[in-house]
């Protein structure tokens, strides 16, 4: 009895101590309600130090320097098998303004830190022929340039209204009917928009942007045309057109430009709770989507969407027709690719296809990667 007694009692202790090492619940946290698929967690030890040992590539350098024209993606697949695990891997020293940055010349050095997972950190800056990185030197950005050049001249998301009241092409000199580089044109009327500055993206209507499973409108396809300098403002200002990315027709509008950095500033990143969207467009509308082609996602920042979430890309399981029991059955979803979100809205995301395992199309399912 009295053995049972002390075993009953240590249980007892046992427990205590684990109730009385749990976190303490936030008033959020009771008031919201956990996400369907809850996610592992991401801080505890061993279970970051596991995570992190899988997903070290067998080949992966103990000491990289960073060279002019890498990617931060690049580095991230030098060392990870899924680049979405870098936050994990990446030692962010608080001290740096952005601790994400970095640069040519930067010497990167794989190690273990207190917890012994794996860790990778600056180790000082190499001399890069001529001179040693200069203060000014650009950052290294996340994905290449050329990987959204297309966006650059692709639909811009605009909203309905905003698009309605933008100034507007009435003509063009000697009553042509398309411009191009360097056509002087009509417009009706900045000055009475508000608008000052000298140079615009001008745009064209392509139509809205719709939810696939709700009909929702999200927003309206602004595509570029060009962009355009007012040389005169009065009732009708004059313009000339600088740049040309396709003809220029009569009621193509006026807009401020966009002079967002699209491939610097962010990580990859996988998001912290479970989510949902599909892809609803892609630039040249071609059907079929490839590597480094960029897309628009149906969900946005309202959504908890960010710069830098990488999601994993599913084919929607195709209907096929029984022959033996006759109708329709659904083949299972494939995962086809993976794609880095680098600009935001509310309702929709800009995504560039990062990996593409077979073709991907619109209407395929994006989601949360799994660990």
């Amino acid at each position: 009895m009295k053995q049972a007694g002390v075993s009953l009692a240590l249980a007892a202790g046992v427990l205590a101590a684990g109730c009385a090492h749990q976190p303490p619940v936030t008033d959020s946290q009771q008031t919201e309600a956990p996400p369907a698929k809850p996610l592992p967690p991401r801080n505890a030890p061993v279970a970051r130090e596991a995570a992190i040992a899988s997903q070290i590539r067998a080949d992966a350098p103990l000491r990289y320097v960073v060279k002019k024209g890498d990617t931060l993606w690049d580095i991230s697949g030098y060392y990870l098998r899924d680049p979405w695990y870098w936050p994990q891997l990446w030692y962010a020293n608080p001290d740096i303004a952005n601790p994400h940055l970095i640069y040519p010349g930067d010497v990167l050095i794989l190690t273990r830190g207190p917890d012994g997972a794996f860790q990778l950190r600056r180790a000082g800056t190499e001399r890069l022929s001529p001179r040693i990185r200069e203060g000014s030197l650009e950052s290294i950005a996340t994905i290449p340039f050329d990987a959204i050049r297309a966006f650059i001249t692709g639909p811009r998301l605009v909203d309905a209204e905003e698009l309605q009241k933008a100034p507007y092409v009435v003509s063009f000199i000697d009553e042509h009917l398309i411009g191009g580089k360097g056509t002087i044109s009509y417009i009706r009327n900045p000055a009475n928009q508000g608008y000052a500055a000298e140079n615009y993206s001008l745009v064209r209507d392509a139509g809205p942007y719709k939810d696939p499973d709700t009909g929702e409108i999200l927003g309206q396809q602004a595509v570029p045309v060009g962009e355009m300098r007012i040389t005169d403002f009065d009732a009708v200002a004059t313009g000339i057109i600088t740049k040309s990315h396709r003809e220029a027709l009569v009621g193509d509008r006026l807009l401020p430009l966009e002079t967002e950095d699209l491939v610097h500033d962010f990580y990859p990143h996988a998001p912290d709770r479970n989510v949902e969207g599909r892809i609803i467009s892609v630039y040249d509308g071609v059907s079929a989507i490839g590597q480094y082609q960029v897309v628009t996602l149906s969900i946005g920042s309202t959504d908890g969407i960010k710069r830098g979430h990488v999601l994993d890309i599913f084919e929607a399981g195709r209907l096929v027709l029984d022959p033996v029991e006759g109708g329709q059955v659904r083949l299972p979803e494939l995962q086809s690719g993976q794609l880095l979100v680098f600009k935001t809205d509310a309702h929709v995301s800009f995504a560039v296809i990062m990996r593409a395992k077979r073709a991907v199309h619109i209407e395929d399912f994006v989601r949360t990667p799994q660990r």
